[in-house]
């Protein structure tokens, strides 16, 4: 595919520093849901550029909260930290560190603590309802959410305390088991069914459970958790594609539950990996029946804006694991290969690319058909490389996209950066 000396030029735009985002702020204009990609899990410049777009849609466009693919009860504890609620510590990387699920990098890095404590910043002198918040979409937290709900409920609500107790109970059994596939091969209707009832009693009465700033906020998006966790970890005990589906469609009703919780002007940033925030209808994805945060994100909000924003690189290096649970390592990131959109990009120069997808400009007819677009997660063999690219419709699948042509591994926070010196986090200045 060739880019060059095309009308559709006019829509890949320099991308070296913050000013250079002034088309993409222009393109989301009042949109509401803004959602940003990421090619791998472990790549420091999409922390740090979806950190730069982030703080200019709050500080400009007044956007209400940063939403992530992390579980929610870590994710809560980094906004109970930004918004100084009582009893929070003194240092982000407190925070961070409480962070134990594999892969513990994603979240417990340099850049996301950074990025925490540029919100913390923000918000110091707004008032409560107006602190931007930091909340975790995903669905894997079923121990942890199942904790607090429990803990939190016997303070606060005996008679809802003792249902929780009895879907813990339920689902003690399964707890001992390694493998949440297994355990749930043998969940029964009982738990089910209780988790259904936790979860109804709990959205009952959360305006009674604000003793704590955002207490029923949590109690019913760890009721949530609960409830959709059950149906995501028998899904994959039936060796299909329906625990995709799951998943994504809980990080969507979160989405909308914090949404509503905000109230109609909310505005929303969402951080993912471009499998999950670009369009799955650009993608092989929907022959099999799959969708994913971003269509469903079109699909039900498309009058109030939104935007999906793309990322990827042509080489470098970063951060993954070589099997589920693996020690983290640095490895490299190969130049992408033939008749990749990576590789079409870089051909045109080595040099960072802003795209805008105009509907029926040159460059998104140029980009309608699909192309191999680089996907790498947080279990990744370069030498497999050629297996790491999804077939995509660029100008579908995204409203713009970010190339970055030589990237490095995001720093994880457990590693010390050398000397006393934190690593670049803010390339372009706070």
């Amino acid at each position: 595919m060739n880019l060059e000396n095309e009308k559709g030029k006019e829509y890949i735009k320099p991308l070296e520093n913050t000013k250079d985002l002034d088309p993409l702020l222009d393109k989301i204009g009042d949109s509401k849901y803004v959602l940003l990609g990421e090619a791998t899990h472990g790549t420091h410049e999409y922390y740090t550029w979806r950190a730069e777009i982030s703080k200019r849609l709050i500080k400009e466009k007044g956007f209400s909260f940063v939403a992530v693919e992390g579980d929610w009860p870590d994710c809560f504890e980094i906004n109970r930290w930004i918004k100084n609620f009582p009893d929070t510590p003194s240092q982000i990387s407190e925070v961070l560190n409480n962070f134990n699920r594999w892969p513990t990098w994603m979240w417990a890095n340099w850049e996301i603590a950074a990025f925490a404590e540029w919100l913390r910043n923000h918000n110091k002198n707004l008032e409560p309802k107006k602190k931007v918040g930091f909340y975790g979409l995903d669905v894997y937290s079923l121990w942890e959410s199942m904790e607090i709900i429990v803990n939190y409920l016997e303070k606060e609500d005996p008679e809802v305390a003792a249902l929780a107790k009895l879907t813990a109970d339920c689902f003690e059994p399964y707890r001992q088991n390694d493998s949440y596939v297994t355990a749930y091969r043998g969940l029964n209707q009982k738990c089910r069914s209780e988790v259904v009832q936790l979860l109804k009693e709990v959205r009952q009465k959360t305006s009674q459970y604000e003793n704590e700033p955002e207490a029923g906020l949590n109690a019913e998006l760890n009721s949530l958790v609960l409830k959709n966790a059950e149906k995501y970890y028998e899904a994959m005990a039936k060796f299909d594609h329906s625990s995709w589906n799951v998943r994504d469609s809980h990080m969507v009703e979160t989405l909308n539950t914090l949404t509503n919780y905000h109230g109609d002007d909310a505005k929303v940033i969402v951080w993912e990996h471009n499998t999950h925030i670009g369009d799955a209808r650009a993608t092989n994805m929907a022959a099999s029946g799959l969708h994913n945060v971003g269509q469903l994100v079109r699909q039900q909000h498309k009058k109030d804006g939104v935007v999906l924003v793309g990322f990827g690189s042509y080489e470098g290096s970063v951060i993954a694991g070589e099997f589920w649970g693996a020690p983290i390592k640095n490895m490299d990131l190969p130049k992408a290969i033939d008749g990749s959109i990576e590789k079409v990009l870089h051909t045109l120069g080595a040099e960072n690319k802003l795209l805008l997808f105009e509907e029926g400009s040159d460059l998104s007819k140029k980009l309608k058909d699909k192309i191999g677009h680089r996907a790498v997660g947080v279990v990744y063999d370069p030498h497999q490389e050629r297996g790491n690219y999804v077939p995509s419709k660029m100008s579908k699948r995204y409203d713009a996209f970010l190339y970055i042509d030589r990237t490095q591994g995001v720093h994880p926070l457990h590693l010390k950066p050398e000397g006393s010196k934190i690593p670049d986090t803010f390339p372009f200045g706070i």
